[in-house]
């Protein structure tokens, strides 16, 4: 039986509820849920060797994938290639809900848990943030899991 751990997260104005860790589905992925208040989201990054795929939950999302723009909203797959630059960021006026997949998921479990702000059993709304991010920190982490977080001059066009 794995034990037990924490799993929800607060990190740049996603909430974080994990559903399956990677020590739950036999290393092979993980599922996450992401609520992300409007104008928040996920900074431009790229990692490889690590699948990742969105369901949009709720709301309204523009999803930046390989230098392409996409909309999506409540019921929408997106997919992103091994590899490619992509971000996400909530469009909606209300929070938006994503599930999120990433096989076989470890990268994402280690940058979400470390880089993230461990938030009690039972949260469901993203908290306002006390402070600002610890970019430096947040970066660390990122390499650390083997994930490149780029700055918005490092984005391809």
């Amino acid at each position: 039986m794995t034990a037990s751990r924490p799993r929800i997260y607060h990190l740049l104005g996603n909430l974080l509820t994990f559903h399956a860790f990677p020590s739950e589905t036999g290393d092979r992925y993980t599922i996450v849920e992401i609520k992300t208040v409007p104008g928040a989201g996920a900074p431009p990054n790229h990692h490889a060797g690590e699948d990742e795929s969105f369901f949009v939950l709720e709301g309204e999302f523009e999803f930046f994938v390989a230098g392409e723009v996409k909309k999506v909203s409540a019921g929408d797959f997106i997919k992103i290639p091994d590899g490619a630059v992509h971000a996400f960021t909530c469009t909606s006026e209300a929070p938006g809900r994503l599930l999120g997949i990433n096989a076989p998921g470890l990268m994402h479990d280690i940058f979400f848990t470390q880089a993230g702000d461990e938030m009690p059993e039972g949260t469901t709304e993203v908290p306002a943030p006390d402070a600002p991010p610890d970019i430096p920190a947040i970066m660390a982490v990122a390499q650390r899991a083997g994930m490149t977080i780029l700055a918005p001059e490092e984005v391809p066009a």
